[in-house]
């Protein structure tokens, strides 16, 4: 396994780009399996998501290339297999984002249960309710999720996906692939509203489908015979543009974060100001202002929430930085409440931390200081290297191969601004 060798106190400055999401690209090429006719996706992402979706996509028979800009085209077999087994589905929980358009395409879906997460159990069953609303049958086999289609075919109905927590996002996305070709009319109650969902909608509009209400709660899609290859840019990763954000504010650093979509940071943006750390912004940038490394935010209070709340995605990076703010924050997990696994790696770099249910109260201190620290997640894993940038001394951080899977060489990325990170075998 790699590691990452930080040598914090570096000064930063310059210009970063921002990749295409992580969180669009995976459903919209478990999109493909909707159609035989090619779908190309411009600019994607090369993570080692991607990597593992297109390994999935490959053992139902589907193929694929890589260029070397980035640009991924799939597709799928004209008699595509129907079961997405163990082996590949466990290694990311997104590769469930197949069993929608498997079912509608085949008629019949086998998807390996994908199981539960680091930061708590994440169940699927909002999806099967949405798929069950459309005629579907399912049943739980030996870890497999066994869907089947009723004689002609899926059909429209009417669906509610929230749930305690919000509406659920890939629970949206796969009912949304499944109805595409369902006969008749499905209403989407509490649709997801996420701008990955409105993506994914985009993507399969231009594929044929007739979809109505992307962006808000209630989603109208009046199924068609079939859909078509397409080429489809996903939208920019709102959680890698707000990372490298954070990475500005952190280090009292001048750092523009190109090709981003502002308007999906806005609640990041807005706590930003209320911690008094400078920034500007663009049609499609945002810059932090130079302030100087040591320079304190306010405290602040954050509680995540979906779209367009603050994000739970870059809950752990903000936490990182009230860990220096003059005072006392809180931060409230409303979307998984056990999403603290960073708490005690931080606390080994000085940041005093302690939990109260959901809740984390962090008292802000003077600097952080290097240590070993082991990543649980993508997004701790972030939250780490961000704190690296600012602790004196040389901060170890294990197991990045966490962070392979949402960053694309974040090091390469954050070592063009002026960081010192190596990435090293253990």
């Amino acid at each position: 396994m790699d590691r990452f060798l930080i040598d914090g106190g570096r000064p930063l400055a310059g210009t970063i780009s921002t990749s295409g999401a992580k969180n669009a690209v995976l459903p919209v090429l478990a999109a493909s399996l909707l159609t035989s006719e090619p779908l190309l996706v411009p600019g994607a992402p090369i993570l080692a998501d991607v990597r593992t979706m297109l390994e999935v996509l490959g053992s139902l028979g589907s193929t694929s290339s890589v260029a070397e800009d980035g640009s991924v085209e799939v597709q799928s077999a004209e008699h595509t297999s129907n079961v997405a087994g163990w082996e590949y589905v466990r290694k990311m929980r997104g590769s469930v984002c197949v069993l929608g358009p498997l079912l509608a395409r085949t008629g019949r879906a086998e998807v390996s249960l994908p199981g539960g997460c680091v930061f708590g159990v994440r169940p699927i069953d909002v999806h099967l309710k949405g798929l069950e609303a459309l005629g579907a049958t399912i049943r739980i086999e030996h870890g497999f999720i066994v869907a089947e289609s009723p004689a002609g075919g899926l059909r429209g109905g009417e669906v509610f996906l929230g749930t305690p927590f919000g509406s659920s996002v890939t629970g949206t996305m796969n009912v949304m692939m499944a109805a595409t070709t369902a006969r008749g009319r499905t209403i989407i109650q509490s649709a997801a509203c996420e701008p990955e969902v409105v993506d994914l909608g985009e993507c399969l509009i231009a594929m044929g489908a007739k979809i109505s209400g992307l962006g808000s709660p209630v989603l109208e899609i009046e199924g068609v015979e079939g859909l078509t290859g397409t080429t489809h840019r996903v939208v920019p990763d709102r959680i890698e543009a707000g990372t490298f954000v954070l990475a500005g504010a952190i280090a009292g650093a001048r750092v523009r974060v190109e090709g981003c979509r502002p308007d999906h940071l806005a609640a990041l943006l807005d706590r930003l100001w209320q911690a008094g750390m400078p920034f500007e912004h663009g049609a499609d940038w945002i810059e932090t202002q130079s302030c100087g490394l040591g320079h304190r935010p306010r405290p602040t209070d954050v509680t995540t929430q979906p779209y367009p709340g603050f994000p739970t995605d870059l809950q752990a990076q903000w936490m990182a930085l009230m860990c220096l703010a003059d005072g006392v924050s809180v931060v409230t997990e409303r979307i998984y409440p056990d999403r603290y696994m960073h708490m005690a790696e931080l606390a080994r770099m000085g940041a005093r931390i302690r939990r109260q249910g959901g809740t984390a109260i962090v008292e802000g201190v003077d600097r952080l200081s290097s240590a070993p620290v082991t990543a649980s997640d993508l997004r701790a894993s972030a939250a780490l290297v961000l704190a690296g940038l600012v602790a004196q001394g040389q901060t170890e951080i294990h197991r990045v191969y966490h962070i392979d899977r949402g960053y694309q060489e974040i090091e390469k990325k954050l070592g063009a601004l002026g960081a010192q990170i190596e990435r090293t075998r253990e």
